[in-house]
């Protein structure tokens, strides 16, 4: 987003609306190459809002201004082109389709109240593409399917919609069909295809609130046009009816019917319902209407650094309007894991903006319902509250998918450090994504991102910013314990002049159970060691055990059992016993012997049935041990496993080729376990 426009450009202003039933807000979704980003830029061509379309492969489209886009000539984030028909404004979210940059969907469908989903018609229905439909599924999001390039020579409308049909269900049902260069609406004309069309009116009486009205169908009554266009919204809104419409881009076949299927049979924003919200104390408020003169209700649904207007943050209103020269209450919470600490602040909106793609113009106000743009909201992330400041709000969040694949960068220089901090703040705050992982134990700083691709763009973003790095290996933190029991002992004596240092103390170590942590016990007798040094000589201890023995590796798991010392009466001290501990526990070490520890994580692996023996073979390669499966819905599978964290450094890049795109995985930390010794060899 910015001031900037692609080179193809504009011919309308922006208009502001004034009614929630004036506005439709649809999400394209769809595999990468499926067409969205072409369809879209016809669309905007055919209404009048660009003077001729732009091209993907020459980086000239609305929707794929950011650099890396034009780069990998495929969208890499969400971009919204509204655009009149009639007296309707449609806001087009055109989203990525790559895997990688599900969070950029999720975003989408949050801003939207219906998905147009976008499938090639000669490529088929793949895996990647009934994963999206599972996306739009698990939210409730209202689907209509639409086939793009349908003028390629090995274009199939009719095997496509079959296709669909297995792959998404019955209720996916032709709207149109296609004769040569045109199409024939089955509502209006179709009875040359008499299956197709009582197909398609049984489907959306099926969905009618109207139960005679099927009944009148089957005993032969002719159901006027007015009604059944009427049911179409109403089988739409419902979520589980899907008109099926082809359109071609190139040639402009199905365009108008596209944008009117759009504009009379797509849900308003007032058929949809408000996420649940709640003070900022986490009090809950009353549901919340789609209502102009309502609390005012937004949500931060994608966040942009653009290098002329700064930080532009774009906005579903969905109570209340926004008003420029205003002030405003932002609150962010509950995405601490991500590196987004709670925060709110009261701000004001200087200027309240319609988004076209990268161009921003400038509009008097945004009504609920509708999308904007704000600039210049310091404190504004993705997810976050926007509402007024007398009465702050905060919005449920969506789901946000975790990031699963880590990248460690370091800067080249001194120098690149400070601009290194200032991008990377920046990103996080954009990306709701993409995780960092300052790790006090590896001195590393890991960049957590959804795969290759979103990692490609992440440290794109950062060299265009003007740090200066590279990438290093991901080290994973180890532990270490005994592997039995171990006499240490530290004598720490000192005489030369003045004020002296004396303190002795024997110790016992031994292993303990796997995650029982650190146990001291105080053995001694007879006063050998005053008591005001005992909790000296456990300081000392546990400062030695989190410094770690050998390549600063804590030592975890030990029973530390002080049996004997000795002490002074003018020399000894707090320092000198703390010293004589850490002493005691590295002789402790070198008499006995120690074992490296490396962490575990419980992972869980959706994937279908066919690629099982794959996985699970995999898994042995990778030391796993698998602790069971589950079937799951949609004939897949559930594995779960437990796998060293050092094996799935790569997971989220190599299961997706084991799996063809099909499988997702989840992990947590389980436990720390003992290194196979050829191993522990070379990790020392």
């Amino acid at each position: 987003m910015g001031s900037k426009h692609s080179d193809n450009g504009t011919s309308a202003g922006a208009v502001a609306v004034d009614d929630p039933a004036q506005v439709r807000n649809v999400v394209l979704v769809g595999p990468s190459g499926a067409g969205k980003t072409t369809l879209t830029e016809a669309l905007l061509a055919a209404t009048g809002v660009l003077t001729r379309a732009g091209s993907v492969t020459e980086g000239t489209t609305v929707c794929d201004h950011d650099p890396a886009a034009v780069r990998q000539q495929r969208s890499v984030g969400l971009s919204v082109a509204p655009l009149h028909h009639g007296d309707i404004k449609i806001n087009l979210i055109d989203t990525p389709g790559y895997v990688d940059f599900v969070g950029e969907l999720r975003a989408g469908l949050r801003a939207a109240d219906a998905a147009l989903f976008v499938v090639n018609a000669f490529e088929g229905v793949d895996a990647a593409t009934i994963a999206l439909w599972e996306e739009c599924a698990l939210v409730g999001m209202p689907r209509a399917v639409v086939i793009t390039r349908t003028d390629h020579h090995r274009a199939n409308f009719g095997n496509e919609v079959i296709e669909c049909q297995a792959a998404f269900g019955a209720g996916v049902v032709p709207l149109y069909v296609q004769e040569g260069d045109s199409l024939v609406g089955l509502l209006t004309s179709g009875e040359n295809y008499p299956e197709e069309r009582a197909a398609l009116i049984e489907g959306i009486i099926a969905e009618s609130e109207d139960e005679t009205l099927m009944d009148r169908y089957l005993a032969g009554e002719e159901i006027d046009q007015d009604t059944l266009i009427a049911d179409l919204e109403t089988a739409v809104a419902r979520g589980s009816f899907h008109p099926v419409m082809p359109v071609c881009a190139a040639t402009g076949m199905g365009l108008t019917e596209l944008l009117d299927g759009i504009a009379r049979a797509f849900p308003s924003p007032l058929e949809h319902t408000v996420p649940d919200v709640t003070s900022v104390e986490g009090i809950p408020q009353p549901r919340m209407s789609v209502d102009p003169d309502g609390p005012l209700v937004a949500e931060v649904v994608r966040t942009a650094v653009d290098s002329y207007v700064g930080r532009v943050s774009l906005v579903r209103v969905f109570s209340g309007t926004l008003r420029p020269e205003r002030p405003v209450h932002v609150s962010g919470h509950g995405m601490a894991d991500r590196g987004h600490e709670d925060h709110d602040a009261d701000e004001r909106v200087a200027h309240v903006y319609s988004p076209l793609g990268a161009t921003l113009r400038e509009v008097p106000y945004c009504v609920a319902g509708d999308l904007c743009a704000l600039t210049k909201l310091t404190t504004a992330e993705t997810g976050d509250t926007v509402s007024a400041p007398e009465q702050p709000l905060l919005m449920a969040p969506w789901d946000m998918p975790e990031p699963l694949l880590p990248v460690a960068v370091v800067p080249r220089t001194r120098s690149d450090e400070d601009n290194l901090a200032r991008n990377l703040n920046r990103l996080v705050a954009s990306d709701p994504t993409l995780r960092l992982d300052r790790n006090a134990e590896t001195h590393q700083m890991v960049l957590w991102c959804m795969g290759e691709a979103h990692a490609d763009v992440v440290l794109a973003r950062l060299r265009a910013g003007g740090a200066e790095i590279d990438t290093e290996p991901v080290r994973v933190a180890l532990r270490e314990t005994f592997a039995g029991s171990a006499k240490g002992h530290g004598r720490h004596v000192k005489q030369s002049g003045g004020h002296g240092q004396y303190a002795v103390c024997d110790i016992v170590v031994e292993p303990l159970p796997r995650g029982s942590g650190f146990e001291f016990v105080d053995k001694i007798v007879g006063g050998a060691i005053p008591n005001q040094f005992i909790p000296s000589v456990e300081k000392g201890v546990r400062a030695q055990l989190e410094r770690g023995l050998h390549d600063h590796t804590p030592v975890v798991d030990v029973r530390v059992t002080l049996v004997d010392g000795k002490a002074h009466s003018v020399d000894s001290s707090d320092a000198a016993f703390q010293t004589a501990g850490a002493m005691a526990l590295k002789e402790a070490a070198n008499a006995g012997r120690t074992t490296l520890l490396e962490p575990l994580d419980e992972v869980a692996i959706r994937l279908p049935d066919e690629h099982m023996g794959t996985v699970l073979g995999d898994l042995s390669g990778r030391r796993g041990r698998v602790l069971g499966t589950e079937a799951d819905e949609g004939g897949r599978t559930v594995i779960r496993a437990e796998v060293p964290s050092s094996e799935l450094l790569r997971y989220a890049i190599e299961l997706r080729a084991m799996t063809s795109g099909t499988g997702t995985f989840t992990r947590h930390f389980s436990r720390y376990d003992p290194i196979p010794e050829a191993l522990a060899a070379r990790a020392k």
